[in-house]
This record gives C-alpha cells, sequence and structure tokens, in this order.
C-alpha cells in the first residue's frame, strides 16, 4: 500500500484540501475491501469526512489533512486485517473505526486477529477492545470478574479460553455453574429426573460447548469429570485444584454464595465470574453478590474487574441500544426517585406521615 499526499488551498478563506492516494497491488485485497455490491466501500463513504474514490487498484482520499490520516489510517488497518486472512464484514469495519476514534494504544488489526480457539474453520476471537483486555486479563490473573450487558460475550470467551487452557494442559478439567435462581436452588418441586431439573438452567453452558469442542467428544468428557456443568449448590464444601471454574450468571448470587464459590479456589485453578448487574432476578430485598464483591475484594491482588459496556456488544446492533436506552431510562427513573426525596423530606423520614399531624 502506498500513500502519496497531495495538498492544494483555493485560497486564505477556504479550507485546505489534502489528496492521498493508495494503491492496492492485489485485485483480490481490493475485492475485499469493497465488500459484496461495495457495502464497505458505502458505509467508509458515509462514515469518513473525507471523499473516498475508487479506481481499478487506486483509492483516492480527498479532504482536510486529518481526516485523511484518519482514512489512510482505517484502509491500512482493514487491508492488513484481509492479509492476516480475515473475511471483512460491515461490523468489523464498525468496530475498527470505532477503535480508531477512540484512539486506543492497541491497533484494530492486532485486536481483530487474536485467537483464541479454532475448530472446523471456525475461530473464536475478541471483537471489540473491551474483550480483549477482557481476555488479557484472564491470561493475567487468578480471579477475573467480567461484568457486562447481555451480548458482551463474557461467558462465550470464558469458556473459550477455559477449553483453550485444557487442551494445553494447563488446567485438568473445566467446571461450569450457574446459580438456578428461578427455582430458588430448591429443584425438587420440578417435574422429571435431576437431570432434568436443573438442564434448562445449565442449557446455555451445554449450547456453547458445542460450539467449541466436537459433539461426539463433550458426553465422554463429561463421563470422566473432565468437564462438569451443574448448579452452583452443588459446589458447597468443594476444594477445586487444577481446574479452570467458570460462575456464569453471578449477579444472581447473594453474598453468602460468593463468598461460597470464590473460596473453593483450590491449587493451580483460576476461576471466572460472569453476570450482568442490571438483569438481577433475586428476590425483592435481596442483595446481589456480584454488587457488593468489588467493594469486598478492590484491593485484593491477582483479582480482576473488566468492565464490558454495550459498545462491546457483538449481538444484532439493536441489542446495543436497547442496553443503552435501559440504562438511560434506569438512570432518569433513579433521578427522578432522588428529585421525590429531596422534594418530601418529611415524608421520607416519617414513612408518609408528615410530622406534628393529626389523621
Amino acid at each position: 500500500m502506498t500513500g502519496t499526499p497531495n495538498e492544494s488551498s483555493t485560497g486564505s478563506t477556504s479550507p485546505v484540501r489534502a489528496q492521498t492516494k493508495i494503491s492496492v497491488s492485489d485485485p483480490k485485497i481490493m475485492v475485499n475491501l469493497l465488500g459484496a455490491k461495495d457495502e464497505i466501500l458505502r458505509l467508509i463513504e458515509r462514515t469518513l469526512d473525507s471523499d473516498v474514490h475508487v479506481r481499478g487498484n487506486e483509492i483516492t482520499i480527498t479532504g482536510d489533512p486529518a481526516e485523511n490520516a484518519t482514512a489512510e489510517r482505517l484502509f491500512s488497518e482493514l487491508i492488513e486485517l484481509i492479509e492476516k486472512g480475515e473475511t471483512l464484514s460491515v461490523d468489523a469495519v464498525r468496530r475498527t473505526l470505532r477503535m480508531l476514534e477512540e484512539n486506543t494504544s492497541e491497533r484494530p488489526a492486532e485486536v481483530l486477529t487474536l485467537n483464541i480457539l479454532s475448530r472446523r474453520g471456525r475461530t473464536i476471537r475478541p471483537k471489540t477492545l473491551g474483550q480483549k483486555h477482557y481476555v488479557d486479563a484472564i491470561d493475567k490473573n487468578t480471579i477475573v470478574f467480567g461484568i457486562g450487558p447481555a451480548g458482551t460475550g463474557k461467558t462465550y470467551l470464558a469458556m473459550a479460553k477455559a477449553v483453550q487452557a485444557l487442551q494445553a494442559k494447563q488446567i485438568n478439567r473445566i467446571i461450569l455453574t450457574r446459580p438456578a435462581v428461578e427455582a430458588g436452588e430448591r429443584l425438587g418441586f420440578l417435574p422429571g429426573t435431576l437431570t432434568e431439573k436443573i438442564d434448562p438452567y445449565l442449557r446455555p453452558l451445554y449450547d456453547a460447548l458445542h460450539d467449541m469442542l466436537d459433539p461426539e467428544t463433550i458426553p465422554r468428557l463429561m463421563a470422566a469429570g473432565t468437564i462438569e456443568v451443574a448448579p452452583l449448590a452443588y459446589m458447597r464444601g468443594r476444594t477445586l485444584n487444577d481446574a479452570f471454574i467458570i460462575l456464569d450468571e453471578a449477579q444472581n448470587t447473594t453474598p453468602e454464595q460468593m463468598k461460597m464459590f470464590l473460596t473453593r479456589l483450590g491449587f493451580g485453578a483460576k476461576i471466572v465470574v460472569t453476570g450482568d448487574v442490571t438483569q438481577v432476578d433475586l428476590p425483592g430485598g435481596t442483595t446481589s453478590g456480584l454488587r457488593v464483591v468489588r467493594e469486598i475484594l478492590r484491593d485484593v491482588e491477582d483479582v480482576h474487574f473488566a468492565e464490558l459496556s454495550s459498545s462491546d456488544v457483538v449481538r444484532h446492533r439493536l441489542v446495543a441500544e436497547i442496553v443503552d436506552a435501559y440504562a438511560r431510562f434506569d438512570a432518569a427513573q433513579e433521578q427522578q426517585a432522588a428529585q421525590s426525596v429531596h422534594a418530601v423530606p418529611g415524608r421520607a423520614a416519617s414513612g408518609g406521615r408528615t410530622p406534628g399531624r393529626r389523621r
């Protein structure tokens, strides 16, 4: 890729416009760079302030010098992604643009090509900068909390790291657990065998496993105890050595359950706790263990809290917008409640009655 800037000015009052040319020698790279029916090129044209024109193997960028520099960086990152074997998608371009806008120290091409696990031509890798930081934290720390909204890959990436560690013989077994909160962890009243009772709460973990391992090997690994999927209540009283342990949906643990789980940690083990503090399903008035654990463990070495946000959502783009809309709604409700308390302090303090008034 080559770039040739050519600046010109139409007068002292007109903005300086520069022209940068990028030559792409490989026609296959150019085809991938433009996308099917030029959909990627159209996205880039809509997003960038500079004008972008393509003719043959040459891309011409015209506009403000600083905007041109951003455009040139974008094309450089996208070309590197293609050279590393990626097939560009609209989502990948959007994520690359976001990282460039945030001026992150990590290059988008490095973030989006970090392979965690591959199976049958499908590769699992982080798709956002926040996800990469989360994966890096799992590598560096014994206990990691992945906290964020739905669709940010908290559990999926943790499970990919667990399978990777198992295949590399860094650990001997994987333990996946969830609180069966809808049944209050008292499963006896549900119909069916024990497996049938707990299966609805653990099914998402099984589904992720099938994405990462050959389906025929999973029953064998589970029968041998190499992979265990069980409700959180079954962790009590155990010490888990040489294991990769994942607690999913941790917002539905009580503080006591969280303490019980974390103290199962044995030698050579790693724990990842995932959850979304905005979706607590505990009975009214019950404190979420995930909400208080940060305050308790914030100064403990080798414990890391990874925060994921709507910008890390990798599902349908509407999921990120839904997450943000709910966050704005919750913030407005909290503000309104706070204003109501300040408006009638006497009622708040006395359970709704004004002191000194008879009824």
